[in-house]
């Protein structure tokens, strides 16, 4: 009939498709502390914080979380706002270009809210300056005007808590840092976490994946979940197509290397990093030297690749510069620096 809606499952299935991963990973993410998987001590430190708040029928203090991207700061965040049963009212540090941006989303807080800054290191100086009585006595002072015309006006905020989340605690000024009660820094997680972790998003995607399986993306995945979680994903979407299930090891290893993702977890650009120093005599060479060579920014390569490198023993942090570890040389068949005799990667 003319005008009649038909129901189509497969129109649905393409319309849900089209949000695309990055809602699906939202999906995915643990709505609970019960859910969170590892970092057992922030939890429990937040657990106590939140039960004792609820309590009193207060708002916690403010709340900072630290750590390379991927370990699950913006998650914490919104277990902290879904077990106050309140309002999460989310922003970003870039955002925030004016005082004035920062003043409309504090005036709309309601008593007991969740105000979460992702990138807070990155707060323009004059902006925190405004947070700075916001967080500590729950106002905002505002010059109206200009010259022998300005007066001073004080907005009052309902009791709320900020949460911050930074990968760069040591750009945080010391009296922003200080007027936050709880600091805590994230750790990239071991194995048997990872595995737990991909376990349960294979549940949830409905993927069928065996133990060696698991096993394997674990191991692979930097000790982030936001890794094995985009790991699970890309096999997942392989086995799919050769129609494959359970998700055996000799398909997750053959999904792992069209991912670049090598036997010791190493991707390109890892493999660029210690190439280049290789091919320097193993360094000692500046970040920025490195980062011309391998075509990357510097920002990435300290915060994205070096943490995992070092983590690894494959590079070394010196005043001088970057050098490749012994673990490194071996690794790609040379001599460590300092050792007589090196040869060049390609020998």
């Amino acid at each position: 009939m003319e005008g009649e809606h038909i129901f189509d499952p497969e129109a649905l299935e393409a319309s849900q498709e089209e949000q695309g991963e990055g809602n699906l990973e939202v999906n995915l993410r643990p709505t609970s502390l019960g859910e969170f998987v590892g970092q057992r001590r922030v939890v429990e430190d937040l657990q106590i914080t939140l039960t004792a708040a609820r309590q009193r029928g207060e708002a916690p203090d403010h709340v900072l979380f630290s750590g390379p991207p991927g370990l699950g700061k913006t998650s914490l965040a919104r277990i902290v706002a879904t077990e106050l049963s309140t309002r999460l009212i989310s922003t970003s540090g870039p955002a925030l270009e004016k005082p004035r941006d920062l003043v409309g989303l504090l005036t709309q807080l309601e008593a007991g809210d969740v105000f979460f800054i992702d990138e807070v290191h990155r707060v323009p100086k004059a902006v925190e300056e405004y947070l700075y009585t916001a967080m500590e006595d729950g106002q905002v002072d505002l010059t109206l005007d200009s010259g022998p015309h300005a007066r001073m006006v004080t907005l009052r905020l309902e009791p709320f808590t900020l949460v911050g989340a930074t990968t760069r605690e040591g750009l945080l000024t010391a009296p922003f840092r200080a007027r936050f009660g709880l600091l805590h820094r994230l750790d990239p997680y071991p194995v048997e976490d990872l595995v737990t972790i991909v376990e349960r998003l294979a549940g949830l995607l409905g993927v069928e994946l065996t133990s060696t399986s698991a096993q394997l993306l674990a191991e692979r995945s930097r000790g982030t979940p936001r890794i094995v979680g985009r790991l699970l994903r890309r096999t997942r979407d392989l086995a799919q197509v050769r129609g494959t299930s359970p998700v055996d090891e000799s398909l997750t290893r053959e999904s792992l290397t069209r991912l670049g993702i090598d036997e010791n977890g190493l991707e390109e650009m890892d493999r660029r990093i210690l190439r280049c120093l290789a091919e320097n005599g193993g360094g000692p060479l500046a970040l920025k030297t490195i980062a011309a060579v391998v075509s990357e920014s510097e920002d990435t390569l300290e915060d994205v690749y070096e943490p995992h490198l070092l983590r690894s023993g494959l590079l070394r942090k010196t005043p001088r510069g970057r050098m490749l570890s012994p673990a490194g040389a071996q690794l790609l068949g040379v001599r460590a620096p300092g050792e007589d005799g090196s040869r060049s990667l390609f020998d």
